[in-house]
């Protein structure tokens, strides 16, 4: 009898309450059984005019980090659906993505302030979702619909929202900067001067093209910090590090993060003229941003295999939603062509396409 109840009991578990309470016992370990946080040695930086720099220890939170997971994922899983999408000529023009340097615009998103203000070059999808600004929105501008962040009208190089000013297209234009760093270092600005390194300037390595490549060392009586631009707790720490030095009123600093990007320059760039398959297989292999976070969650008990697979499976729903969105949203109407060139100002007209074509721009 005693044999008969066990051989019933073990048919039951291999059927449907098996599965129930496998689901069961997985939803408790969310809530009962992980971390509530951890802490990890990072890669020292360089420094350049300082005496000490950021911590080499950081202590990450469950909740910071799978905040930083979907965070860097959904820029990852977004910027492939623009590849794609640009494949199929729905987007059109200038596309230049992030993909491989999302921990640098994620780490230091979450060591500043929503009030500080971000100005960026034109490789800016990943900050400009960083900075607050919806998935659907983002492509939406990179297919020229109403629903853009920009209504539409500025595409893969000119999206903004508050505090935000991204997409310019000169990168440190050599005088430029130079004067900048200049008069910054005379009036002691709080501001932080930011060089994502990835390596090559558009199809030249960075050593082809720079005598010196300490580029953290630039800004000559500014101080200086290079940082691991992979590991998004060393730009977290490095850049609260920054941030407190710019507040304390010591004027500006230059942080140097050295990055990678899988894709080329940009889309009409196939980036392995200038570079291997193989060197790009490496980076992916050894120093790929989101793979670090998560070994480190897995690893140190901060979250699961599985729960960071729930997540990355709701993170290529959104980007599904957001591009249906995106490919079926209408276009901004010719009438709204002259709208918001200037800020706050009466209406005026401006000049279409021909001269006898008029539109009204408004605020």
């Amino acid at each position: 009898m005693r044999k008969m109840l066990l051989a019933a009991l073990s048919r039951v578990l291999q059927g449907p309450a098996a599965a129930t309470a496998s689901r069961v016992m997985v939803a408790s370990r969310n809530y009962a059984d992980f971390a509530s946080e951890a802490t990890f040695e990072i890669k020292k930086c360089d420094l350049h005019r300082l005496e000490e720099g950021p911590s080499t220890t950081a202590v990450m939170t469950r909740e910071e980090g799978l905040h930083y997971y979907k965070t860097m994922q959904t820029i990852r899983r977004m910027e492939l659906k623009s590849d794609q999408l640009y494949k199929q000529k729905i987007i059109r023009g200038f596309c230049h993505l992030y993909d491989g340097q999302e921990a640098c615009c994620v780490g230091l998103e979450v060591a500043i302030k929503p009030t500080d203000h971000v100005i960026t070059a034109y490789r800016a999808h990943g900050f400009t979702y960083a900075r607050g600004v919806p998935v659907r929105e983002i492509l939406a501008e990179l297919t020229g619909r109403k629903g853009g962040c920009v209504k539409g009208k500025g595409g893969s190089m000119h999206m903004y929202t508050k505090n935000f000013y991204g997409g310019n297209g000169i990168v440190g234009a050599q005088g430029q900067i130079f004067e900048t760093y200049n008069m910054a270092a005379l009036w002691k600005l709080p501001c932080i001067f930011i060089c994502e390194n990835n390596r090559y300037g558009m199809g030249t390595s960075v050593e082809r093209a720079a005598a010196s490549t300490d580029y953290y060392k630039r800004g000559d009586f500014i101080p200086g910090l290079r940082v691991d631009g992979m590991d998004v707790l060393c730009v977290r720490e490095a850049a609260k590090f920054a941030a407190e030095y710019c507040r304390a009123g010591k004027g500006p600093i230059v942080m140097e993060l050295q990055t990678y990007r899988y894709h080329g320059h940009s889309m009409s760039d196939p980036g392995i003229s200038y570079r291997t398959r193989e060197e790009i297989q490496e980076v992916r292999s050894k120093s790929d941003p989101i793979t670090l976070l998560k070994d480190r969650m897995v690893n140190s008990n901060l979250a699961s295999v599985e729960e960071l697979k729930e997540i990355d499976v709701a993170v290529r729903k959104e980007i599904e939603e957001a591009a249906q969105f995106a490919t079926t949203d209408p276009e901004p109407p010719l009438e709204e062509l002259g709208n918001h060139i200037y800020f706050n100002e009466p209406p005026f007209e401006v000049r279409g396409p021909n001269q006898w074509i008029r539109y009204k721009s408004v605020s």
